[in-house]
């Protein structure tokens, strides 16, 4: 693990894992997002809103979320989409964009269906959202600490920026807690 993920690992308890990420993406130099509102990305979307250097992009469908980052690819920039696994299914057509014309792309997609799941209408894409990506062509790392994240996270933006990979980082449903209605 390098220093800086140590670093930040070792945080005080009142600093949340969403908030390392949030200075993750910074320093891998992400300067825009997008995303569909969710709850498990709550924390960091409202850091990254708060940024005054980081274009928020609202989506209404997940798929937007790829040509927008194609656009700020093609614009100078980089950017995160992120999304919850549901939204995945919603992507896959859309995924032919980054993958034939070799835009990098990252994304932070925060599993359902998984560990103490109440409805099981997420259950279905939950299992399919690893299986599904990589039939189109797009890495995914799937991640249960926030350790295994911060550490993912740094190393999945070297390959899809420096390397114009396609990555999908999973977000563990035990590591955003269990939701209740």
């Amino acid at each position: 693990m390098s220093t800086m993920i140590q670093e930040r690992a070792a945080a005080p308890a009142a600093l949340h894992w969403p908030d390392v990420l949030y200075q993750s993406l910074r320093d891998a130099g992400i300067t825009h997002a997008s995303y569909v509102p969710d709850a498990g990305h709550a924390r960091l979307i409202e850091r990254l809103r708060a940024d005054p250097d980081v274009s928020a992009t609202v989506l209404t469908t997940e798929e937007e979320g790829i040509a927008v980052a194609a656009g700020a690819w093609l614009g100078g920039k980089r950017s995160v989409v992120l999304m919850q696994s549901s939204g995945v299914g919603n992507c896959i057509n859309m995924l032919s964009l980054p993958m034939i014309a070799r835009f990098p792309l990252l994304m932070l997609v925060t599993m359902r269906g998984e560990w103490a799941e109440f409805n099981p209408w997420q259950v279905p894409m939950g299992a399919a959202t690893a299986p599904a990506l990589q039939a189109i062509g797009v890495r995914s790392f799937h991640v249960e600490t926030p350790e295994d994240l911060l550490e993912t996270v740094s190393a999945a933006a070297i390959e899809a920026f420096d390397g114009d990979q396609q990555i999908a980082i999973l977000i563990g449903q035990r590591m955003l807690g269990e939701k209740k209605w």
